[in-house]
């Protein structure tokens, strides 16, 4: 899957020589590094996921999201957070 991030500039360039050094791709890297940091914590209960409801908040309207705007689309979203018509 395909995904767009925000890191910042320091750090990228630092994980980019890293991934070079160790002959790997940054994606890779930044894999690994989301798969450790889920490992459960030995002796912990792991949270289950599935039963997690997260809220659904209402538009202004009371609606939902205002017609036009793609919540598959970052630049859809962002356009909308920043009040630009789409």
């Amino acid at each position: 899957m395909k995904t767009t991030l925000n890191i910042h500039d320091a750090l990228l360039y630092e994980a980019k020589a890293f991934a070079a050094q160790q002959r790997t791709t940054l994606t890779k890297l930044i894999e690994e590094g989301l798969r450790m940091r889920l490992q459960p914590v030995q002796g912990a209960p792991r949270a289950n996921l599935a039963a997690i409801e997260l809220p659904t908040l209402p538009g202004k309207n009371g609606h939902g999201m205002r017609p036009g705007i793609d919540p598959l689309s970052n630049k859809s979203l962002y356009d909308a957070a920043d009040g630009l018509s789409s």
